[in-house]
Protein backbone atom coordinates (compact mmCIF):
# COMPACT_ATOMS: atom_id res chain seq x y z
CA UNK A 1 0.00 0.00 0.00
CA UNK A 2 1.83 3.40 -1.29
CA UNK A 3 2.02 6.22 1.21
CA UNK A 4 -0.80 8.71 -0.34
CA UNK A 5 -3.59 5.19 0.04
CA UNK A 6 -1.98 4.74 3.64
CA UNK A 7 -2.90 8.08 4.17
CA UNK A 8 -6.43 7.96 2.67
CA UNK A 9 -6.66 4.78 4.85
CA UNK A 10 -6.26 6.23 8.54
CA UNK A 11 -7.96 9.71 7.52
CA UNK A 12 -10.76 7.81 6.49
CA UNK A 13 -10.55 5.46 9.58
CA UNK A 14 -10.47 8.59 11.53
CA UNK A 15 -14.05 10.04 9.95
CA UNK A 16 -15.81 6.68 10.15
CA UNK A 17 -14.36 6.25 14.02
CA UNK A 18 -16.02 9.81 15.10
CA UNK A 19 -19.42 9.18 13.72
CA UNK A 20 -19.77 5.77 15.24
CA UNK A 21 -18.49 7.52 18.17
CA UNK A 22 -21.48 9.61 17.78
CA UNK A 23 -24.31 9.31 20.47
CA UNK A 24 -27.71 9.76 19.29
CA UNK A 25 -30.64 12.26 21.52
CA UNK A 26 -32.63 8.66 22.52
CA UNK A 27 -29.20 7.15 23.65
CA UNK A 28 -29.11 9.77 26.31
CA UNK A 29 -31.08 11.03 29.37
CA UNK A 30 -32.95 14.35 29.26
CA UNK A 31 -34.46 16.35 31.52
CA UNK A 32 -38.34 16.05 31.53
CA UNK A 33 -41.74 15.03 32.51
CA UNK A 34 -44.24 12.72 31.86
CA UNK A 35 -48.09 12.44 32.16
CA UNK A 36 -49.55 9.25 32.41
CA UNK A 37 -52.92 7.99 31.10
CA UNK A 38 -53.83 7.89 34.54
CA UNK A 39 -52.80 11.74 34.54
CA UNK A 40 -50.52 11.72 37.34
CA UNK A 41 -47.26 14.18 36.39
CA UNK A 42 -43.72 12.33 36.97
CA UNK A 43 -40.32 14.69 36.77
CA UNK A 44 -37.23 13.09 36.83
CA UNK A 45 -34.41 12.36 33.79
CA UNK A 46 -36.06 10.34 30.51
CA UNK A 47 -34.76 8.42 27.99
CA UNK A 48 -37.07 7.31 24.77
CA UNK A 49 -37.24 4.56 22.32
CA UNK A 50 -38.78 5.44 19.26
CA UNK A 51 -38.30 2.24 17.47
CA UNK A 52 -40.00 0.61 20.37
CA UNK A 53 -42.21 2.91 21.78
CA UNK A 54 -40.83 3.10 25.70
CA UNK A 55 -40.02 4.93 28.09
CA UNK A 56 -37.51 4.93 30.94
CA UNK A 57 -38.16 7.14 33.61
CA UNK A 58 -35.53 7.74 36.47
CA UNK A 59 -36.75 9.81 39.58
CA UNK A 60 -36.62 9.46 43.14
CA UNK A 61 -33.84 6.79 43.12
CA UNK A 62 -36.07 4.57 41.10
CA UNK A 63 -35.88 3.10 37.29
CA UNK A 64 -39.49 3.16 35.81
CA UNK A 65 -40.56 2.22 32.29
CA UNK A 66 -43.86 3.60 30.61
CA UNK A 67 -45.07 2.26 27.02
CA UNK A 68 -46.71 4.77 24.60
CA UNK A 69 -49.91 2.75 25.88
CA UNK A 70 -49.66 4.47 29.48
CA UNK A 71 -48.26 7.76 28.54
CA UNK A 72 -50.77 10.58 27.52
CA UNK A 73 -47.24 12.89 26.50
CA UNK A 74 -44.08 13.77 27.84
CA UNK A 75 -41.47 16.53 27.18
CA UNK A 76 -37.68 16.54 27.61
CA UNK A 77 -34.90 19.35 27.50
CA UNK A 78 -32.53 17.83 24.69
CA UNK A 79 -29.65 19.56 25.47
CA UNK A 80 -27.63 18.02 22.07
CA UNK A 81 -29.98 20.64 20.17
CA UNK A 82 -30.83 23.25 23.14
CA UNK A 83 -34.16 23.12 22.63
CA UNK A 84 -37.58 21.32 24.25
CA UNK A 85 -39.17 18.66 22.65
CA UNK A 86 -42.92 17.29 22.81
CA UNK A 87 -44.09 13.91 22.23
CA UNK A 88 -47.19 12.84 22.82
CA UNK A 89 -49.04 9.16 22.60
CA UNK A 90 -51.35 9.09 18.98
CA UNK A 91 -53.25 6.17 17.79
CA UNK A 92 -51.60 5.22 14.47
CA UNK A 93 -51.36 1.79 12.29
CA UNK A 94 -47.55 1.11 11.79
CA UNK A 95 -46.31 -1.23 9.00
CA UNK A 96 -49.85 -2.09 8.19
CA UNK A 97 -50.85 -2.88 11.51
CA UNK A 98 -54.24 -2.45 13.94
CA UNK A 99 -54.06 1.12 15.14
CA UNK A 100 -52.08 1.26 18.52
CA UNK A 101 -50.57 4.17 20.41
CA UNK A 102 -47.52 4.88 18.95
CA UNK A 103 -45.21 8.41 20.13
CA UNK A 104 -44.75 10.73 17.70
CA UNK A 105 -43.15 14.36 18.52
CA UNK A 106 -44.95 17.23 17.78
CA UNK A 107 -42.83 19.54 15.23
CA UNK A 108 -45.81 22.37 15.11
CA UNK A 109 -49.60 22.70 15.28
CA UNK A 110 -52.10 24.68 13.54
CA UNK A 111 -53.90 25.59 10.23
CA UNK A 112 -50.90 22.39 9.49
CA UNK A 113 -50.34 20.05 12.05
CA UNK A 114 -47.09 18.23 11.24
CA UNK A 115 -45.51 15.38 13.46
CA UNK A 116 -42.31 13.36 13.61
CA UNK A 117 -40.54 10.40 14.30
CA UNK A 118 -37.22 9.27 13.97
CA UNK A 119 -35.59 6.35 12.74
CA UNK A 120 -31.82 5.15 12.36
CA UNK A 121 -30.39 4.12 8.60
CA UNK A 122 -27.60 3.26 7.12
CA UNK A 123 -26.52 5.31 4.23
CA UNK A 124 -23.81 5.25 2.04
CA UNK A 125 -21.32 7.93 1.65
CA UNK A 126 -18.31 8.73 -1.35
CA UNK A 127 -15.37 10.29 0.25
CA UNK A 128 -11.73 10.99 -1.54
CA UNK A 129 -10.26 10.81 1.59
CA UNK A 130 -11.57 6.70 2.43
CA UNK A 131 -9.88 3.53 0.95
CA UNK A 132 -12.43 2.55 -0.90
CA UNK A 133 -14.12 5.38 -2.02
CA UNK A 134 -17.24 5.23 0.09
CA UNK A 135 -18.59 4.10 3.58
CA UNK A 136 -21.46 3.34 4.79
CA UNK A 137 -22.75 4.97 7.90
CA UNK A 138 -25.78 5.25 10.28
CA UNK A 139 -27.77 8.19 9.81
CA UNK A 140 -30.75 10.02 11.77
CA UNK A 141 -33.42 10.32 9.78
CA UNK A 142 -36.79 11.99 10.05
CA UNK A 143 -40.55 10.72 8.88
CA UNK A 144 -43.11 13.45 9.06
CA UNK A 145 -46.30 12.99 9.09
CA UNK A 146 -49.67 14.98 8.62
CA UNK A 147 -52.24 15.73 11.03
CA UNK A 148 -55.98 16.68 9.73
CA UNK A 149 -58.92 18.32 11.56
CA UNK A 150 -60.23 14.90 12.49
CA UNK A 151 -57.34 13.55 14.09
CA UNK A 152 -56.15 11.32 11.10
CA UNK A 153 -52.80 11.18 10.64
CA UNK A 154 -51.07 10.19 7.31
CA UNK A 155 -47.57 9.61 6.65
CA UNK A 156 -45.66 12.28 4.55
CA UNK A 157 -43.22 11.45 1.85
CA UNK A 158 -42.57 14.46 -0.14
CA UNK A 159 -39.92 17.20 -0.81
CA UNK A 160 -40.26 20.88 -0.99
CA UNK A 161 -42.71 21.25 -3.49
CA UNK A 162 -44.90 18.77 -1.63
CA UNK A 163 -44.65 21.01 1.29
CA UNK A 164 -45.66 23.63 -0.65
CA UNK A 165 -48.55 21.98 -2.24
CA UNK A 166 -50.37 21.90 1.53
CA UNK A 167 -49.19 25.58 1.54
CA UNK A 168 -51.35 26.58 -1.53
CA UNK A 169 -52.82 30.05 -1.06
CA UNK A 170 -49.80 31.09 0.69
CA UNK A 171 -46.88 29.95 -1.06
CA UNK A 172 -45.37 33.18 -2.17
CA UNK A 173 -45.07 34.44 1.36
CA UNK A 174 -43.53 31.00 2.55
CA UNK A 175 -41.30 31.21 -0.11
CA UNK A 176 -40.16 34.54 0.45
CA UNK A 177 -39.81 33.69 4.18
CA UNK A 178 -37.97 30.96 3.57
CA UNK A 179 -35.37 32.18 1.29
CA UNK A 180 -34.58 35.66 3.59
CA UNK A 181 -34.25 33.43 6.20
CA UNK A 182 -32.27 31.06 4.43
CA UNK A 183 -34.05 27.88 5.51
CA UNK A 184 -34.11 24.50 3.92
CA UNK A 185 -37.10 22.26 3.76
CA UNK A 186 -34.67 19.12 4.57
CA UNK A 187 -33.64 20.55 7.56
CA UNK A 188 -35.80 19.27 10.89
CA UNK A 189 -35.65 22.59 12.47
CA UNK A 190 -35.91 24.73 9.99
CA UNK A 191 -38.75 23.07 8.45
CA UNK A 192 -40.46 23.81 11.81
CA UNK A 193 -39.78 27.35 11.14
CA UNK A 194 -41.03 27.66 7.76
CA UNK A 195 -44.20 25.82 8.91
CA UNK A 196 -44.45 27.37 12.10
CA UNK A 197 -44.36 30.83 9.33
CA UNK A 198 -47.13 29.46 7.48
CA UNK A 199 -49.52 28.78 10.26
CA UNK A 200 -48.78 32.24 11.59
CA UNK A 201 -50.26 33.84 8.26
CA UNK A 202 -53.87 32.68 9.14
CA UNK A 203 -53.73 34.67 12.80
CA UNK A 204 -53.16 38.15 11.05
Amino acid sequence: MSGVRILFFLIGSLVSGSLQAQQWAFELWHTGKVILDTGDTLRGLIKYDLDKDIIQLQANNKLESYTSRKVLLFEIFDETVKRYRNFYSLPYALAGQYKAPVFFELLQEGKLTVLCREALEYRTTSSPYYFYGSYSRLVLVYKYYIMKENGEIEEFRGKKNDWLEFMRGKTDEVENFTKQNRLNFDDKYELSRIIEHYNSLFGK
